[in-house]
This record gives C-alpha cells, sequence and structure tokens, in this order.
C-alpha cells in the first residue's frame, strides 16, 4: 500500500512540473497596449480606478453607432465596420470588461447589467445621449439586455448572431468554448491555452475560413491571456446562463436589424429568426456561406447592408422613409445579399 502511495505522489509531482512548464504566461500589458491600444485607441477613465479601452471616430455631430464585441473578442473585430461607418457615422467601440486592454472587472461583476453600467459610463463619458447600439454574440446578448432595460436610451439595436435566443445548438459548436465551460478542465485549460487551440476556436466560428488569419489568431490569443482575462472567462462560463423570453423581448419597440450567418456553428440560424418573429417589426438579413461573425466574414455586404437599413430606420418619425426595400413584411424580412 505504502508503494501505490509513492506511485500517485510522483505521479501527482509530475503533473504539477508538467503544468508549470506546459503553462502560456499572461501578456505583458505595456507591449499589448503598444500592438493593440495605438491612436485612434484611448483609455477612458469611468471612475474607481477603471480604464476602458475606447475607439471614437467619425463626425461628432453624426448619429452614433456603439459596437459591443462579442466573448473572447475585442474592440478590433469591428476593424472593417468602423472603416466603412464612420465616414457617416460616429462610431463608438470598446473592450468590454474581462477583454482586450480593459482587462477584468474589480467587482467581477459580468452580469448584463454590469456590462450595462459599462455602457452607460462610456456613452456618459463621451456626451452621448441615444445611440444605435450593435453586439456580436455575448454582446449581442448584452446589447437586447440593455435594450430592455433602457430602451429611451436607443435610436435602433442591431443583433448580429446573438446570444440570448432559447434555441439550442444541435451539433457544431466551438472548441475552446466548451472546454471553457467544463468545471476542472476549464481551469487548467485556460492556464494552457495554445495557440493551437485559439487557431481551431477562431476556425470553427466562422464558414468563410479567410477570416481566420495569422494576424487574428495572434490577436485573440494575445488577447486572451492579458493580465485578469482569463480569470474572467472564468467567472462568466461558471454563471448560470438564461435567456430571453418572447413576451419580454415583445414589449421593445426599439427598430430592430436582426443579421446572422446560415452557417453559424456558435448560435444557429433558427435563433435569428426567433429574434425576428418576436421583436415587434424587426428585420433580418441572412447570409449565406457566413459563420458566426459577418462583420469579419463579409465586412462591406453587413456594414453596406446596416447603412441601409439605418437610412431609414433613424429618419425623423413625421418625415416619409425612403423605401430602400428593407421595409418588413409581416413582421419581418430575410434579404440575401
Amino acid at each position: 500500500m505504502k508503494w501505490v502511495w509513492r506511485g500517485l505522489g510522483v505521479i501527482a509531482a509530475l503533473l504539477v512540473v508538467a503544468f508549470l512548464v506546459l503553462r502560456v504566461p499572461d501578456t505583458d500589458p505595456a507591449e499589448m497596449r503598444a500592438k493593440y491600444g495605438a491612436a485612434p485607441s484611448q483609455f477612458v477613465d469611468i471612475g474607481e480606478g477603471r480604464e476602458l479601452h475606447v475607439r471614437d471616430e467619425g463626425p461628432r455631430d453624426a448619429p452614433v453607432i456603439v459596437l459591443l464585441h462579442g466573448s473572447n473578442a475585442d474592440l478590433h473585430t469591428w476593424q472593417e465596420w468602423a472603416e466603412i461607418l464612420r465616414e457617416d457615422y460616429r462610431v463608438i467601440r470598446f473592450d468590454q470588461r474581462g477583454h482586450g486592454l480593459t482587462g477584468p472587472a474589480p467587482d467581477d461583476d459580468y452580469s448584463a447589467q454590469g456590462f450595462g453600467a459599462d455602457i452607460d459610463a462610456v456613452t456618459d463619458k463621451l456626451g452621448v445621449d441615444t445611440f444605435t447600439l450593435a453586439g456580436n454574440s455575448m454582446g449581442g446578448g448584452i446589447a437586447m439586455a440593455y435594450a430592455l432595460d433602457k430602451p429611451w436610451r436607443l435610436d435602433a439595436l442591431v443583433l448580429v448572431d446573438a446570444g440570448g435566443a432559447p434555441v439550442k445548438r444541435e451539433g457544431g459548436g466551438n472548441l475552446a468554448f466548451t472546454l471553457a465551460g467544463m468545471p476542472v478542465v476549464g481551469d487548467v485549460l485556460s492556464q494552457l491555452l495554445p495557440r493551437s487551440l485559439v487557431a481551431k476556436s477562431l476556425s470553427q466560428s466562422v464558414s468563410n475560413q479567410q477570416a481566420v488569419t495569422d494576424e487574428a489568431i495572434d490577436r485573440y490569443w494575445e488577447l486572451a491571456r492579458y493580465p485578469g482575462n482569463r480569470g474572467a472567462t472564468r467567472k462568466r462560463f461558471s454563471a448560470p446562463r438564461t435567456a430571453f423570453d418572447a413576451a419580454e423581448i415583445g414589449r421593445v419597440k426599439v427598430p430592430t436589424l436582426v443579421m446572422w450567418g446560415k452557417e453559424d456553428a456558435l448560435i444557429p440560424f433558427a435563433a435569428g429568426e426567433w429574434y425576428a418573429e418576436h421583436l415587434p417589426g424587426a428585420t433580418l438579413v441572412a447570409y449565406d456561406g457566413i459563420g458566426h461573425i459577418p462583420m469579419e466574414e463579409a465586412p462591406e455586404r453587413s456594414a453596406t447592408d446596416l447603412m441601409i437599413w439605418l437610412g431609414d430606420a433613424l429618419v425623423p418619425p413625421e418625415l416619409p422613409k425612403a423605401g430602400r426595400g428593407m421595409e418588413p413584411a409581416q413582421g419581418e424580412a430575410v434579404l440575401t445579399p
């Protein structure tokens, strides 16, 4: 029996050594700020010692669009949209708590209310009263929750492959997200986090593989290891998840555009159809051959569709709409560019 315990002790020691050797360290904050936080980035002090990594571009007097990235992403996911939209709109995007160069929340609050408080903090700090709120994946669920909580602040709502619909995925998925949700396994792998796992995860998230570049993989991998972000990810994934109720979102009267990749392996297209069905007067735009992140997979098409829709949605109610073919028929319109 003594030899059994000794053997187990040796195995445990070897596992500890292997973990320490294979663990991928955090990235250096100064290096990451130099690489990903150069102009036009700014670090906005929102009080209580917190700074958020923000980019605020476009004419100051133009309609405002606030962009919320998805889980384990950052504001760079919107780069090509921002370059297109900033000609006619004021485009504000920021690394949400627990992500990118913003880093973890000191209070460990990763609820929809916590994320929503940061939206208020950023827009208030930048002097913005009302705005269009667009979110992808996790960011879409946050945007939907914000629309329920503070609809008076929104000119329009844009849900891009958004989380929160009560629709279950059958098959598919994202390896990194699946592992992150496992007790113990997720804790260990979050510390190991090989670049190959991030590459696999990104590849599984998209249908258009041209979006899986070395630059994109490096960005996701490096910012996931920004100090505190791995711990924040574990806290988010260990929290219980709830879905929106149809009657609940049926109260939202904000003009809404639902954009979805038909090949989304993380949040199925049926979830986009659910949103379009239950949000009053919502418009649904669907993309063949596109997966979970249309703004990276088909940036020009999706940004153009957004601008066409906004051209009607943001027209003052006392003026006639331009009639650009985006009006919902019986509560929904499906366009495939």
